[in-house]
C-alpha cells in the first residue's frame, strides 16, 4: 500500500469512528453509512494483482494485507512454509474467551485478459445489468449517489477471495465504531496458494498446531445459495480419481484389415463403464453407497433450502435428472461417479480409419463424509475384476496380452477425504441463531457443498469443527473471465460477519 492509499483508508477507520453507532439495532444503518467507502477500499484491494505463480505480486498483497488488519489491532505474522509463506493474524479479546479460526485466501485464479469484457481484469469496473442481460460500465462516481444494491464489482478475486476479507475488515471497523470488542478470540489465515491447492499451508499443520489451535473454525470462501439469503454449509465433498486403460493388439491397426480380427479397446471399455452405472445414473458398484443414511430431521432440513428442482434442471437443459435422489440437496449426500476424459492412442489431427491401441477413461468421484477416497477405490476394483477382467496397475506385458482376452490397466488416488460438521452440534446452532437474530429468519442450511475445497486436510488434521460460511453471489464466474461481486453480498456479508462477531460461542 502505498502512502497516498494508507491515508484513504486511515480516512475509513476514522470516518467509521465518527458515527454515531449506538447498539446492535444499529447495524443496517452503520452498513448503509460505511458502504461507499467500502466498496472504493474494495476496488483498490482488488486492483492488486494476485495469481500465485507471481511471488512478486503475492508479497505486495501481503504487504497490504498486513497494513489493513495492523490498523485493526491485529497481530501479524508470516508463517514460514514449503512454498509461500502463510499470512497469520490474531486478535486477542480474553484468553479465556472462544477461539475462532478464519480461513481465507489471497491469491487468486490466472486471467486471460482478452477473454474479459473490460481492458484490465485487474482494474475493477462498477457495472450494472441493462435490460437486454449484458453489462454497461458505470463511472465510480456514481456511489456518491444512491447505490443500488444489484451493480456490481468486476476483476479477478473480486468476489474468490478478496470480498470475505474486505467484509471482516469493515466489520470490525463497525463493530469497534460503536465501542465494542469481538466476544471471541480471533485467529485469521490468509492462505496464499488456495488456487494453487494450498500446499504451502497444508506443510505448516504440523509446524504451527499450536498457533492454529482453536475451538472452532469459519472458512470464508465460496457462494452463497443462490437466493443470496445469508449461507451456513456444514461441509464439502472430497474427491478421489482413477484412470481405466484397456487394450487391443499391441500395435494401432488398418480398421479395413483387421476390423472383425483385432478387438477395439473402445468397444471394451465401453461394456465395463455400462456395468458401473444404470442408465438412470445410480452407481451400479456393490456397496457403493453403503453407510449413507438420512435421518427425517436431517431430510427435513434439506428440503427446507429453498431449491427449486424444476428450475434446477431445466437450466441445465435436461428433460430430467439422474435418479440418485429426489432432489439436489439429496444428491449431494451421496458419492458420485463421474467420467471427465476418454482419449485413444491416436492423438494426431483429424479422422484416421484405424482400430486403436489402447482406451483411457478418466474419472473422478466425489466423496461424501461416509466414504472414504481408498475403500471406494478398491470397491470399484472388486467391480471390475467381477465382470472378468484381469486387473493390473501398469502396461501389461506381452506374456500377458497372450494370456488374457480382457485387461484393464488402473491408475488411482484416494485423494482428498470429505468433511461435514454436525448441523445440530453447539457451533452450528450458536451460528444460526446468530445470523437469525441479525436477519429475523434463519439462514439457509446445507448439509454438504458439492464441490471440494483443497483445506479439507487441514479441517480433518486439526480437529477443529469447521462450518463454511460463503458471503459471495453463486452467479460470481468464479476462476473463469468476468469475475464480479454483487453489492448486496457485500453489504449482507458485512451483516453476517457483525452478527458472528458479537457472539461469544460457548465451548
Amino acid at each position: 500500500m502505498n502512502h497516498s492509499q494508507f491515508k484513504i483508508f486511515a480516512f475509513v477507520i476514522l470516518g467509521l469512528c465518527s458515527l454515531n453507532i449506538q447498539a446492535q439495532s444499529n447495524w443496517d444503518e452503520a452498513i448503509d453509512k460505511s458502504l461507499k467507502q467500502t466498496l472504493l477500499t474494495h476496488k483498490d484491494f482488488v486492483g492488486y494483482p494476485n495469481i500465485a505463480t507471481n511471488t512478486k505480486d503475492m508479497m505486495v498483497n501481503v504487504g497490504v494485507a498486513t497494513e489493513y488488519f495492523k490498523a485493526r489491532g491485529f497481530k501479524v505474522s508470516l508463517l514460514e512454509s514449503d512454498g509461500l509463506p502463510v499470512f497469520f493474524a490474531a486478535y486477542e479479546v480474553d484468553p479465556n474467551a472462544t477461539t475462532l479460526l478464519y480461513y481465507l485466501h489471497l491469491d487468486g485464479q490466472a486471467v486471460n485478459p482478452a477473454n474479459w469484457d473490460q481492458p484490465d481484469p485487474f482494474t475493477p469496473v462498477l457495472k450494472e445489468q441493462i435490460p437486454d442481460g449484458s453489462w454497461k460500465i458505470l463511472p465510480w462516481d456514481k456511489l456518491e449517489g444512491s447505490i443500488d444494491m444489484d451493480w456490481r464489482i468486476f476483476g479477478r478475486a473480486a468476489a474468490d477471495d478478496k470480498a470475505p476479507i474486505s467484509m471482516l475488515l469493515t466489520a470490525m471497523d463497525i463493530l469497534k465504531a460503536s465501542g465494542q470488542q469481538p466476544k471471541h478470540n480471533l485467529k485469521v489465515i490468509l492462505d496464499l496458494q488456495e488456487e494453487a491447492g494450498s500446499e504451502a499451508f497444508l506443510s505448516t499443520l504440523e509446524q504451527y498446531s499450536d498457533r492454529y489451535a482453536a475451538d472452532y473454525m469459519l472458512i470464508l470462501d465460496g457462494p452463497a445459495h443462490n437466493s443470496n439469503q445469508p449461507t451456513l454449509t456444514f461441509g464439502c465433498r472430497g474427491i478421489a480419481r482413477f484412470s481405466l486403460t484397456t487394450y487391443g493388439s499391441e500395435l494401432p491397426q488398418h480398421s479395413g484389415h483387421y476390423g472383425n480380427v483385432a478387438p477395439n479397446p473402445v468397444f471394451t471399455l465401453s461394456h465395463l463403464l455400462s456395468s458401473m452405472k444404470a442408465p438412470d445414473g445410480r452407481v451400479l458398484i456393490a456397496d457403493y453407497y453403503d453407510g449413507i443414511a438420512l435421518s427425517a430431521s436431517e431430510e427435513a432440513i434439506l428440503n427446507a433450502v429453498p431449491d427449486d428442482q424444476n428450475e434446477i434442471v431445466q437450466k441445465l437443459g435436461l428433460s430430467e435428472a439422474e435418479k440418485v435422489a429426489a432432489t439436489y440437496q439429496l444428491a449431494m449426500q451421496y458419492p458420485s461417479l463421474n467420467i471427465r476424459h476418454i482419449e485413444t492412442s491416436w492423438k494426431g489431427p483429424g479422422l484416421k480409419t484405424i482400430i486403436p491401441e489402447w482406451a483411457k477413461a478418466h474419472f473422478d468421484v466425489r466423496l461424501v463424509a461416509e466414504t472414504d477416497g481408498a475403500a471406494t477405490l478398491e470397491k470399484i476394483k472388486a467391480h471390475i475384476k467381477n465382470q472378468g477382467y484381469y486387473l493390473i496397475e501398469r502396461a501389461p506385458t506381452r506374456e500377458e496380452r497372450l494370456t488374457y482376452s480382457k485387461i484393464v490397466s488402473f491408475e488411482g488416488n484416494a485423494g482428498v477425504n470429505a468433511f461435514r460438521t454436525d448441523m445440530e452440534s453447539p457451533f452450528g446452532i450458536q451460528l444460526s441463531e446468530a445470523i437469525t437474530a441479525s436477519f429475523g429468519k434463519p439462514p439457509v442450511r446445507l448439509r454438504t457443498m458439492g464441490g471440494t475445497v483443497p483445506i479439507i486436510p487441514a479441517v480433518n488434521a486439526l480437529k477443529i469443527p469447521a462450518i463454511i460460511v460463503p458471503l459471495v453471489n453463486m452467479d460470481n464466474n468464479q476462476h473463469n473471465p468476468n469475475e464480479n461481486i454483487r453489492i448486496g453480498n457485500i453489504r449482507d456479508g458485512i451483516k453476517v460477519l457483525l452478527s458472528i462477531l458479537e457472539t461469544p460461542f460457548e465451548k
